[in-house]
């Protein structure tokens, strides 16, 4: 019996995986439908799914494919995707990788449109303030479009018509199909490489919407955006627009309008010229006519008549004025001078060193008198407070006491006054200050007084 192989489920998904990557009609293969479950992960990968209305598809588009994508997918919007059917192991689930995707139908082209427009008009693309002027009087123009097309041969007629002398360099684009975009950026660039024209019309003729998407491409429109010549759109006709139009710096209706905008007529020039000419000669005539007319005025000044009177007396009788003027400036100084010494003269009087002398030899006086005065005053009231002073301490000296029949007692060294009987033991010598003189004594009894016990008897 032959032994049965078991599998693990990795290897079924991978068997699987590779025998569905080695078939040819899934590998490059184009689908149609509708998208739902789009999710725009932050990665920038998309996951979605795609249905018709039998099936549906699960499908992933990596960053780096979708951010060249011309238009945002959305819920609903019917699309054409490019791209190989593979299994995701770890989930056993086959899956659709998108590589290319383009809205599917004239509504999700002009959906496409609208995402783009707005995204450009976002960034600032279609500001006015950052269109360029076109030259006036370009010397020579650039042609990118197709050089079969009906629109090359009314661009170059109509720039030869009108200004035949501007030369026109053709470069040879695709304008419809999808190298249309990639061949329209070359040419846009390699003209600003080359810098030999003033202004770039760029344009096919009329066309569907789809015709004309290469115009419409985000490609297209940023580099007529980085073009550093002006650049003329002419797509189309009057009522087609393109991105591409409100990118360029000026738009154009149809191809022969941006020939006839690009250029002045030469017709145009002539007339200007003459306009011109006729201005500059009669402004010239009228200049010769004002000169003529000063030299006659001057042939009949009273210089040239009387050159004499002119010459000679107006000349003297200025000097005369002048003269005048002078003396009475003089005069008006002279008196201003004298003035200003006048007053010098008082203020250094009131400086002389001899009135400053005597003035203080005054105030010397005065301030002695006033000193003296001052020290009499201080000297008697000094005085007066030394007299009353005396009689106060007159007042109250015991000697003036004594002289009423008072005496001092002391001990017999006078160091200490007596005032108590206590202070006296019997046999002791006392001295006695008197009003006329001192008298010793010696202490024979003492009797103490009950009431008063003040005094002593020796």
């Amino acid at each position: 019996m032959k032994e049965q192989r078991i599998f693990s489920i990795k290897d079924i998904n991978r068997y699987i995986k590779m025998r569905l990557e080695t078939d040819n009609v899934l590998q490059d293969v184009w689908v149609r439908g509708e998208i739902s479950n789009f999710t725009h992960h932050s990665s920038g990968h998309m996951y979605f799914t795609l249905k018709d209305a039998d099936s549906r598809l699960k499908c992933i588009m990596f960053a780096s494919y979708n951010q060249r994508l011309g238009f945002i997918p959305k819920e609903g919007t019917k699309v054409l995707a490019c791209g190989n059917i593979s299994v995701y192991e770890r989930d056993g689930q086959y899956q659709f990788y998108a590589t290319q995707m383009q809205p599917d139908g004239i509504g999700s082209l002009y959906l496409a449109f609208e995402q783009l427009k707005k995204k450009l008009e976002g960034e600032g693309l279609f500001a006015p303030a950052r269109k360029k002027p076109i030259p006036r009087y370009p010397k020579a123009i650039g042609v990118i479009t197709s050089p079969t097309g009906a629109a090359v041969r009314d661009i170059i007629i109509t720039l030869q018509r009108r200004y035949p002398l501007v030369p026109v360099l053709l470069y040879p684009v695709l304008v419809q199909g999808t190298q249309a975009a990639p061949s329209i950026v070359k040419a846009i660039e390699t003209m600003n490489t080359m810098n030999e024209v003033d202004v770039l019309i760029v344009g096919r003729g009329g066309g569907s919407l789809e015709e004309l998407w290469a115009f419409n491409e985000e490609a297209v429109a940023r580099s007529i955006f980085a073009s550093g010549i002006p650049v003329i759109s002419a797509v189309g006709h009057e009522t087609d627009f393109t991105i591409a139009d409100f990118v360029a710096d000026l738009r154009a209706a149809t191809p022969t309008a941006a020939a006839e905008l690009a250029v002045p007529h030469f017709q145009e020039l002539k007339q200007q010229l003459g306009y011109l000419k006729q201005q500059l000669y009669s402004g010239l005539s009228n200049q010769l006519d004002r000169s003529r007319e000063r030299l006659r005025r001057a042939q009949r000044s009273p210089v040239l008549t009387n050159p004499r009177r002119q010459l000679l007396v107006q000349p003297m009788e200025r000097l005369d004025r002048t003269k005048e003027q002078l003396a009475y400036r003089l005069r008006g100084r002279l008196a201003k001078l004298q003035e200003r010494r006048m007053r010098l003269d008082r203020r250094i009087s009131s400086f002389n060193p001899k009135d400053q002398a005597a003035f203080a030899r005054r105030r010397l006086g005065t301030a002695v008198r006033q000193l003296q005065q001052a020290m009499q005053t201080a000297k008697k009231d000094k005085q007066q407070h030394m007299l009353a002073a005396i009689r106060q301490l007159d007042a109250l000296s015991p000697l003036k006491v004594m002289q009423r029949g008072y005496s001092l007692v002391y001990d017999e060294k006078e160091k200490q006054l007596i005032k108590s009987i206590g202070q006296v033991q019997l046999g002791d010598v006392l001295k006695l200050r008197l009003i006329d003189g001192n008298v010793d004594c010696h202490v024979w009894s003492m009797e103490e007084k009950q009431n008063d016990k003040t005094g002593s008897d020796a």
